[in-house]
């Protein structure tokens, strides 16, 4: 399942890398795209929407 996430507290390289980083410690399979200009954060993986919100809030940013 792909996911389509706004993420608009990604303001640099660093946190996109965060952000990537928390979702691929707990979806160690899924696919992660992240376009920093747009907030894009674009998910293909098994876990549910809800989870990968839940791990990007708990590493600090927030989700639209």
């Amino acid at each position: 399942m792909t996911i389509y996430l706004k993420v608009p507290s990604m303001v640099c390289d660093g946190c996109v890398s965060v952000v990537k980083e928390a979702i691929l410690t707990h979806e160690p399979e899924a696919k992660v795209d992240i376009n920093l200009d747009t907030k894009q954060v674009v998910v293909d993986t098994q876990a549910s929407e809800t989870s990968i919100k839940q791990i990007i809030t708990a590493a600090g940013h927030e989700v639209e």
